[in-house]
């Protein structure tokens, strides 16, 4: 899982990423293609 900056890249990077919020966080998950975490914050 990458820890970044701004997630709006990590978002853009293929179809089925989503935004989660999650104890102050900010994730980026994704269900079809697993490799693409992130997490801000």
């Amino acid at each position: 899982m990458k820890v970044r900056n701004s997630l709006k890249s990590a978002k853009t990077r293929e179809r089925g990423c989503v935004i989660v919020r999650r104890k102050g966080r900010v994730y980026v998950i994704n269900k079809r293609n697993k490799r693409y975490k992130a997490r801000q914050g």
